[in-house]
């Protein structure tokens, strides 16, 4: 006759993750309109994957630095000043060319606004500091 099922006995997830924890990464289709724009030419799959290595290589060790600049300030955030002192020993921003002519040679106008200070009406400084 009729024999009743026995479900089976599943194990246990562990409730933690067995994954490495994920970096986030740069979009590839960033990294692509980028490199485009400053080639103006034509890239086969094989080259832009070697160029999408070394800038998310690059932009590690960009973060690693400013993460010890911060650390050897004391602080736990990371601020502008780490940022224009990283790029001086770069080479990026010098007497000659400040990081003000930076941002405005190479950032569109909304974020222009966001990072020069500009005075208004009623002498407000935006972005206030």
């Amino acid at each position: 006759p009729l024999q009743l099922l026995q479900p089976k006995t599943v194990p246990k997830r562990l409730k933690t993750s067995q994954r490495k924890p994920h970096e986030p990464q740069i979009p590839r289709s960033l990294i692509k309109e980028i490199f485009r724009h400053f080639v103006k030419m034509p890239v086969t799959r094989d080259a832009f994957k070697i160029v999408e290595k070394c800038s998310e290589r690059y932009f590690k060790q960009l973060s690693d630095d400013l993460e010890a600049y911060a650390h050897h300030a004391g602080r736990k955030t990371v601020e502008a000043a780490d940022l224009e002192v990283l790029m001086r020993r770069q080479g990026l921003v010098t007497d000659k060319m400040p990081l003000n002519v930076l941002i405005e040679n190479y950032l569109p106008l909304e974020y222009r606004k966001l990072l020069i200070p500009v005075a208004v009406s009623g002498n407000k400084v935006i972005p206030s500091k």
